[in-house]
Formats: C-alpha cells, structure tokens, sequence
C-alpha cells in the first residue's frame, strides 16, 4: 500500500500496555478483522523477560504475528510485537530498534514509541494504552493528537491493572474511554474513514 511517492500512508495502531495487557490484546485482536488495512504494534514493556507475545497472539487474529527485528518493513494487517530491552523508533517505512534508554525504573518505551511515530510516519495515528502499571505513554498521547492522531485508553474497570488508563486518562489528551472490545469496534471505524 504504497502511494506513488513511496511513503506509507495507512494507519498505525500503537497498542501500549504491561502488567494485565494480555487480556487487552486477546480481547482487542479477537475483534478486528484481519483485512483492515492497519499495522497494530503491540508495545509491551518488558525490562528482562523475554516476551512470548509472539507465539501466544497468533491463537486469536489471523493477521500474522510478528516479533520485531531491526529494519523490518512495515506492513498493513499485520501485528508487530516490540522485543524486551530495547527501544522501538520509526524511520521511512522500517521500524529500528535501539538500546533501551532508561534500564531502570518504569519503562518509557511506549513514550519513545509514540513520539517517534508523531515525527515519521505519514499516515492516520491511533494511540491505544491499556492494562498497566504506571504510566508509560500518557506523556506523548497529547503529541499524538496535535498530529491530527487519535487516543483511545481501556476503561479503567475493565483493566487488570489501571494505572496506565488512568495516567493516560489524566494527561487530558484522550478521545475515548472504551473497553477492548469497543476499542476494537472504534479502530475499525477510524480504519474505514482513514482509506
């Protein structure tokens, strides 16, 4: 789906989440359609474990699961998963991977993630945090809606752990409030406005 000058302009869907956010991801991926036209990026924060993201989401989307590598071409309808330890960018239509820059304390990479996507990628941006401790992501959720992106956090509620929500829900710069399922039914929407 490239235009005629090579940039790709389809919608990313940056799915941002840690303790509790495998249930949103099932929940979400069990919802969307696999021909919708989008690149979901699961980014999970890890620190040391090794993420199994990639071989437990593959169960509940037929869109193929992918574990990041660097300079990995990125593609609609596919699902991307952010390896541990490193920080995840965007450049031209490949994602690069980088060392993580802060090793201690609460991950960033979600942040990280979202800024670099405001600065380089052309096409719609659709920021979803769910599941979570702390607060990762809510710090660039304001940048992802001077973009022109939208911003979407997991009902508290239905969270295993809502912190995250609830940082994204208090930076003041989110559009909805919906449970993964209603998550997934408003990507769909944006998906079919954005073609």
């Amino acid at each position: 789906m490239k235009t005629k000058s090579g940039v790709k302009d389809f919608p990313i869907v940056c799915v941002g989440g840690s303790a509790g956010g495998l249930d949103a991801y099932i929940r979400l991926l069990k919802h969307l359609p696999d021909d919708m036209g989008v690149a979901i990026v699961i980014v999970n924060h890890l620190r040391s474990a090794a993420t199994l993201l990639h071989e437990i989401l593959p169960r509940y989307t037929k869109m193929p699961v992918e574990l990041i590598t660097e300079r990995l071409d990125i593609q609609p309808n596919h699902v991307f998963i952010i390896p541990e330890k490193r920080d995840l960018h965007v450049l031209g239509d490949e994602f690069r991977l980088k060392p993580i820059s802060k090793p201690r304390g609460w991950p960033d990479v979600i942040t990280v993630f979202l800024r670099s996507l405001t600065q380089n990628w052309d096409g719609k941006l659709i920021a979803v945090i769910v599941s979570g401790y702390d607060g990762d992501g809510a710090e660039a959720l304001c940048g992802i809606r001077e973009a022109g992106g939208i911003t979407i956090a997991q009902k508290p509620e239905t969270a295993d752990q809502p912190d995250m929500p609830k940082s994204a829900i208090a930076s003041g710069c989110i559009d909805f409030i919906l449970s993964p399922e209603d998550i997934a039914k408003k990507i769909i929407r944006i998906a079919q406005t954005a073609k």
